[in-house]
């Protein structure tokens, strides 16, 4: 999430765990780094409402996603608690857990930074996981 201060009074907040205040940007991308979705919220929200609201806002999308697919991977990091993000986003569509699944992500290494991003640039990047 990053943060900004030129949100206007009414929609600035204050986030007391990353002790920052402003406005929340969410973007959701693809593996190739592409943007899927975007949102912004107060910087009080929690990064787990927020990654809800988003999904939320663009629920058309999993809802008209075929069940025969393979599900979506949403890797989150250890800020995030993917049980609690499942739960909630299931009162809002009852089928969501058919159709994507929460991970998170390790922490990788510079090196595999290094490999991963040779690896986009050389266009030999693997199938996106959808």
């Amino acid at each position: 999430m990053k943060n900004t201060c030129n949100g206007g009074v009414e929609s600035r907040g204050f986030c007391g765990y990353k002790l920052t205040n402003g406005i929340k940007r969410h973007l959701a991308v693809d593996s190739l780094g592409f943007p899927f979705f975007t949102y912004c919220t107060e910087t009080s929200i929690s990064d787990d409402r927020g990654l809800i609201m988003m999904l939320s806002e663009n629920i058309d999308y999993f809802r008209a996603k075929p069940m025969n697919v393979h599900k979506i991977t949403i890797l989150v990091d250890s800020g995030y608690h993917p049980d609690f993000i499942m739960r909630e986003l299931e009162k809002v569509y009852p089928q969501i857990g058919k159709k994507i699944r929460m991970e998170k992500s390790g922490k990788i290494s510079s090196e595999q930074k290094k490999i991963r991003r040779k690896k986009r640039i050389c266009g030999s990047q693997s199938k996106m996981d959808h």
